[in-house]
């Protein structure tokens, strides 16, 4: 089977977001081809962090690179209902319990070169099948088989299993809405993941309102022109969540 992703919904449909994607993309490359595996979180739900993973996978497949998204946010997952995805309804959380095979659990895309795991139902214990050996075992053989794999998991404001993963990736990139968490809260999430021992890589700054914004504006306005659509790709869409 093949999941239809709804390409509205994807930063390929506006311009100056595809190209932040595009220059997310390029500043990940540069960390080194020893990062294959990444993982994203936010401090709170509704960051947009979910969009973001699944926008920096379309982006590396873009280049022709074999990428697997995979959504670890066993306890309240978005990307099935932001794309109105129907079928597929073997998860992450199946192959974790032991129920399916990994195999069993992959889908194509219509994007080229991607492929994605969906969470699965809300099991009663997702920190614990998160450290388990599936787990292990699965990101070992997955660095042989894509050349990069994109792992969804819940904010670390909420819960551990972010940290979990963070232990097992070769780094993580903390997703933060403009104006919505204070700096202490964030710093407390950053001393979390480090303690993990896990390679933070960056921090990803989103739903910026460029129309308010006079300085992001007038930047990008000068090098890219104006693209109002830009505005509801950053706020209204990743609201919905």
């Amino acid at each position: 089977m093949k999941i239809e992703l709804d390409e509205k919904q994807l930063a390929t449909a506006d311009y100056k977001a595809n190209e932040s994607f595009k220059a997310l993309r390029t500043n990940i490359m540069f960390c080194g081809d020893d990062v294959k595996v990444i993982s994203l979180t936010s401090a709170t739900p509704n960051e947009g962090k979910s969009s973001v993973s699944l926008n920096l996978a379309v982006s590396l497949a873009e280049l022709g690179k074999k990428v697997i998204c995979i959504d670890a946010d066993l306890r309240k997952s978005v990307i099935r209902q932001k794309h109105k995805i129907k079928g597929a309804t073997e998860g992450f959380s199946h192959f974790l319990s032991g129920i399916k095979k990994f195999e069993d659990v992959v889908y194509s895309t219509n994007i080229p070169n991607l492929y994605m795991v969906l969470a699965g139902p809300v099991p009663p214990n997702p920190a614990e099948l998160l450290a388990s050996k599936y787990f292990k075992v699965l990101i070992d053989n997955l660095r042989e088989v894509y050349d990069y794999v994109i792992i969804d998991t819940p904010p670390m404001g909420s819960v551990t299993d972010a940290a979990i993963v963070a232990k097992e990736v070769d780094g993580t990139i903390l997703v933060i809405a403009a104006n919505d968490v204070s700096y202490k809260f964030e710093q407390r999430v950053i001393e979390d993941l480090k303690k993990s021992d896990c390679r933070i890589l960056g921090a990803v700054l989103n739903k910026v309102d460029m129309s308010t914004n006079k300085y992001y504006g007038k930047y990008y306005g000068k090098y890219y022109g104006s693209y109002g659509s830009y505005g509801d790709y950053g706020h209204e869409k990743e609201q919905r969540r």
